[in-house]
Order: structure tokens, then C-alpha cells, then sequence
């Protein structure tokens, strides 16, 4: 399958993943627990009594509703940029801007995987590399989803190893998001946003734009919902320009990245085409692919183009094995199921090109996923025991003598036993 199909595959499994999420909110009980917890069902004429004794309860309070957006063509949209800022962003599938926007120099490229709370894996696989005193300077860091709010500290250096363990370890959902639906969305994520306020403070801002400077490049992926194209942040630049407007949309892009459509709110991002005026809708990076290394069209198999790279780290913040368990049926269970493997299938298929495309570049490959022996259970989204536990995974693999493969995960044979929490789904 190319790579166009498996992006595919991402995108159409995304969306019904936002009702799973929303589902998943309230702790899943056996069937048999739910049924015996259900009411039992009065004789309609006592309904019809109780009715008319009881005031009818207020309705819900509806989401106020939001003003309508400028519209715009897609003409417009393909050539709008950000404003004072040119070199902020471009396409994701533009090859001569992505050449454009290369270091100088080739060096060892991190490439950080979706996986929402399962990211606290690649945070611990980085402190551990630091830790063994095997982690590269590397000049192209990439992110998208829970990879793209790792990315900002792996790319500003081990000095940020502390806040990014703390960011994955403890935090809680209500860090994350606000139970309460918005016209765009199940929650609202203005916790999120406050925490990423907190995190990415000026200094490591500042940081960042150095880096850019001395020729290392930090590149954050989200989804332009409007012309259904991912776009490719160039995280320095923005750093670079300074002041608030480039740290509030530094931040933004961040929180856009990881903004599941449906389930979370989508970020609106203010552009500039030709003189005009107008907001473009940005989500998740993951509907467009779980991790980015290039344009999907040098990566092509009829390609020829070769990374200029020295070496290949891809960070995968999602298991990769099947895992066994009998299906409810219902619509919360099916869709868990169906996401978590459609994410799976995406992901390998993913590691398969990029294997492939860094051999024909000539330069080595080098791949991190969470372990199949891992089987910590978790209690619910964004649980701390989880994802101190998965941390610590993550770090004993990184402090390890092989914290990498040179090739993609085998594909098993059959699934292996694990011990997996019904709300677990490995998705994004």
C-alpha cells in the first residue's frame, strides 16, 4: 500500500475515534454490571403520573452558538502565509519548500509519533538516552499529536529533561480537558491550552530560536481541516521572530497538533492572502499521518530522492501488537477496537516506508516502540500510574545497551496474551 492509501486509512479512522474519546470519559463497566445498575422500568401509567406531579426538568443548556467564519477560496487559501512571518510554515506536500526549510548541514534526524497519554513512553526513552549518554544533537526534530508537545524539549536539549518527565507524569485528565461539550467539540480544551501557556515558557522559547539559528530545524505537523493538506510548522523561525504573537502562535500550533477533531476544538489560525484577511481551521497532525519524516512524494517507492540525513531515529508513542479481547457489542466497544487497530495497521505501514526510504537514502534506521511485555493497567484517560509506569519503560529501554531496532517491529505471529484495560486503545 503507498503512502497516500495509509494516510487515508489515518484520516477516515480519526473522526469516529472522537466519539470513542467521548464515550470513554465515563468509566466502562462489565455488561453485566450495567444492566444491573439500570433502573427498573415502571408500568407506564405510572410515568404518566409521575409527569404530571413533577415539573418537567429544565433543558440542557445548548453551546452558545460561534460567528460564522470568513469564507475563502482554496486558491486564497494555498497562498496565504502568516503575517511578518513568511517563513513560519508551508505545505507538507511541497517538496521544494521542504528542501527550503533543510538544515545546511546533514545530522542525525528524531522523528516523535502520535499516541495522546502514551507519550509519556518517548519522554522516558529521551531521558534515558541521556541518562546512557546516547543521545544525539539532532539537527530535525519532528512531531505530530503527543510528539509534537514532546518535540519543543527534545529539541531544545537535556536541560529540559526534567519538565518534559513532569509534563508526562503528572498531569491527570482535568490537566487535559473540561468535561462540557463546545458547538466544535465533546470537551473543551482550555486546560490543555493553560498547561502549554505554563510549559513553553519564554526561556526555552528562547532556546529554541538559537538552536534555529546555529542550523537545527524543529518541525511541528498539523492539519489544515479547510484544504484537507497537512502543513508543516518551521518551530525556530516562529522563535526567531520573537515578542508575544510568535509565542502565542508557537503555542497554538502546538495545541492544534494535538487537537483531536470532534473530540477536542479545533484552533483557528489568523492568515494573510493577498491583502486578505482571514482564519484557517487547524487540527490534529495525526489525521494526515502518524509521524512525518518528508513529503510523501519523495518518499514514494518510484522516488529517487535521498534524506539528507545521517541517521533515522523514529520514536513510536503507541504499541504495536494485537491484543486479544472479546468485543462488547456496543458502539463504545466496536469503535475502541476498530480505532485502536486501525491506528496499528497505519503506523506499521508508515515505519515500512520510512525503513525503505532511509535505505535507498543510504543512512541507518533506528526505531523505539513500546515493548509488547508492558501491561500496565490503566484506569482511564490520562491515568499518572499509567504513564509513570510507561515512563519508566521508556526510560529503562533508553538507559539500555539496544534502546533502538535497526528495523521495524515483526509482525507476530499470533497475538500475544496482555493484560489490556477495556479503555486503552493506543489511538491518538
Amino acid at each position: 500500500m503507498n503512502m497516500h492509501a495509509s494516510r487515508v486509512i489515518s484520516a477516515a479512522f480519526v473522526l469516529p475515534f472522537a466519539l470513542v474519546f467521548a464515550a470513554s470519559l465515563t468509566p466502562s463497566l462489565p455488561a453485566q454490571a450495567r444492566r444491573a445498575s439500570l433502573p427498573a422500568v415502571p408500568h407506564p401509567r405510572a410515568v404518566v403520573r409521575r409527569q404530571a406531579e413533577t415539573p418537567s426538568p429544565a433543558p440542557p443548556v445548548q453551546p452558545k452558538p460561534l460567528p460564522p467564519r470568513t469564507p475563502f477560496t482554496a486558491a486564497e487559501d494555498a497562498a496565504a502565509s502568516i503575517p511578518g512571518m513568511p517563513d513560519a510554515r508551508f505545505w507538507a506536500d511541497s517538496t521544494a519548500d521542504f528542501n527550503n526549510a533543510l538544515p545546511s548541514k546533514p545530522g542525525a534526524w528524531l522523528v516523535l509519533s502520535s499516541g495522546g497519554e502514551d507519550g509519556a513512553f518517548g519522554a522516558g526513552l529521551l531521558n534515558g538516552l541521556t541518562a546512557a549518554g546516547k543521545r544525539p544533537d539532532y539537527s530535525v526534530v519532528t512531531g505530530v499529536s503527543t510528539g509534537a508537545l514532546i518535540a519543543p524539549f527534545a529539541f531544545a536539549g537535556s536541560r529540559y529533561n526534567d519538565a518534559l518527565r513532569d509534563a508526562f507524569t503528572t498531569i491527570t485528565s482535568a490537566d487535559i480537558f473540561e468535561i462540557g461539550a463546545t458547538p466544535e467539540s465533546f470537551v473543551d480544551t482550555w486546560p490543555l491550552k493553560d498547561l502549554i501557556a505554563k510549559e513553553i515558557t519564554p526561556a526555552l522559547i528562547a532556546d529554541i530560536a538559537a538552536q534555529y539559528r546555529a542550523g537545527r530545524r524543529l518541525f511541528i505537523i498539523t492539519t489544515d481541516l479547510d484544504a484537507e493538506r497537512s502543513v508543516v510548522w518551521n518551530m525556530g523561525a516562529i522563535a526567531a521572530h520573537g515578542g508575544k504573537e510568535a509565542a502565542d502562535l508557537f503555542r497554538n500550533i502546538l495545541l492544534a497538533s494535538s487537537s483531536i477533531p470532534g473530540a477536542f476544538p479545533p484552533v483557528l489560525i489568523d492568515v494573510d492572502s493577498n491583502g486578505k484577511h482571514f482564519a484557517e481551521m487547524h487540527v490534529d497532525g495525526g489525521v494526515g499521518g502518524q509521524f512525518f519524516v518528508a513529503p510523501a512524494a519523495l518518499m514514494a517507492a518510484s522516488a529517487d530522492y535521498r534524506l539528507p540525513a545521517t541517521q533515522l531515529d523514529v520514536i513510536i508513542d503507541t504499541g504495536l501488537q494485537p491484543d486479544f479481547q472479546v468485543v462488547e457489542r456496543s458502539t463504545q466497544a466496536i469503535l475502541t477496537r476498530t480505532v485502536g487497530m486501525a491506528v496499528k495497521v497505519d503506523t506499521r505501514l508508515m515505519l515500512d516506508r520510512a525503513y525503505l526510504f532511509a535505505k535507498r537514502s543510504g543512512i541507518g534506521f533506528n526505531v523505539a516502540s513500546i515493548p509488547p511485555s508492558f501491561n500496565a493497567p490503566s484506569h482511564g484517560a490520562f491515568d499518572p500510574g499509567y504513564m509513570k509506569a510507561l515512563f519508566q519503560a521508556g526510560y529503562d529501554l533508553g538507559k539500555s545497551a539496544s534502546p533502538f531496532s535497526a528495523v521495524p517491529p515483526a509482525y507476530p505471529e499470533a497475538p500475544a496474551p496482555r493484560s489490556q484495560n477495556p479503555e486503552k486503545t493506543g489511538a491518538n
